[in-house]
């Protein structure tokens, strides 16, 4: 019996930077993961965004950078073709780009199953010929009729899509659901279905909506993950595609006490306020006024002169 080949540590291969990433801070190169969120929160927008930006070269979300352009793979189960080609030709717009100069391939068979030998084999047999840089496949669900709950019957479709990633030196990324009504279980593991997706995935992105705000969670096996980002899904003419929307400063939170909402009102002007001004300003009774200026008076940290009050230096 042979022995399995092996190397020393440090003759390992090393990449630089600019080879690290398929989409920068985004997605690494060659990873395997997922795209995951609740029903409604524009997961099939985010993977055709990638797409059109690995595939035409622009920056995803118009602010990752893509460092090699190549061909995608797609295979959109749900949707229509032309569904799915109206959404890609409203990211190329967005993008500057014109849907028939971006390399994406589209698989259009009916159905693809990858708890079928068949299938598998001309999933295979697809992505050896067209040896995509990205292989999306959208969703999980509509791939198999496994249970997804049972780790023993998902672990082998994983490690399927991780061995075409390996051999063919291509990224995977597929598109699956979570939980719904998470609440603030960590994005990776409201995915549904068994824990087997959140480990397997190298690079994860997931998508959750509070109220009105849709926010991406980044996940990285070997690298560092920026904070969550908000995102909005932003039409403008023929473009439509999701943005990264910059979150507002939190509100400044308003002193608690009556003393620290004087001190707030005399520290942001230059004078002595007069009794009536202070009043107005601090919205407050007058007796409740003059018995927390007297105190403060007497402790020292105000000033009463016959312009009014101010703070003691």
């Amino acid at each position: 019996m042979s022995m399995l080949p092996f190397k020393p540590a440090h003759h390992l291969a090393v990449k630089p930077e600019q080879q690290r990433w398929l989409v920068s801070h985004l997605w690494s190169e060659q990873a395997v993961g997922i795209i995951g969120g609740e029903p409604k929160c524009c997961k099939s927008f985010l993977a055709l965004d990638l797409a059109v930006s690995v595939a035409g070269g622009r920056p995803c979300l118009r602010r990752f950078p893509v460092p090699y352009v190549g061909r995608v793979l797609l295979y959109a189960a749900e949707d229509g073709q032309d569904i799915v080609r109206r959404r890609l030709e409203g990211i190329c717009a967005a993008a500057g780009l014109i849907l028939e100069d971006v390399d994406i391939q589209v698989i259009i068979a009916p159905i693809v199953r990858l708890d079928l030998e068949p299938d598998r084999r001309r999933l295979e047999e697809t992505v050896a010929e067209l040896t995509p840089r990205l292989l999306i496949l959208d969703p999980f669900v509509r791939l198999h009729r496994v249970d997804e709950n049972a780790s023993g019957e998902v672990a082998p479709l994983l490690a399927f899509l991780r061995e075409l990633q390996r051999r063919y030196e291509t990224a995977v990324l597929v598109v699956h659901h979570s939980k719904k009504a998470t609440g603030s279980i960590r994005a990776g593991q409201a995915l549904r279905g068994s824990s087997e997706f959140h480990a397997w995935g190298d690079s994860n992105l997931y998508l959750q909506r509070h109220d009105n705000e849709l926010t991406l969670t980044i996940e990285h096996r070997a690298e560092p993950c920026m904070p969550p980002l908000a995102l909005e899904l932003v039409q403008r003419a023929a473009a439509i595609a999701l943005e990264v929307r910059e979150r507002q400063p939190a509100a400044t939170v308003p002193p608690s006490s009556l003393e620290d909402r004087i001190s707030a009102v005399l520290s942001g002007v230059n004078r002595p306020l007069p009794f009536a001004e202070l009043r107005a300003r601090c919205r407050v009774r007058n007796a409740s006024l003059y018995t927390h200026l007297a105190a403060l008076t007497a402790a020292g940290r105000l000033i009463k002169s016959a312009e009014g009050y101010c703070l003691a230096k």
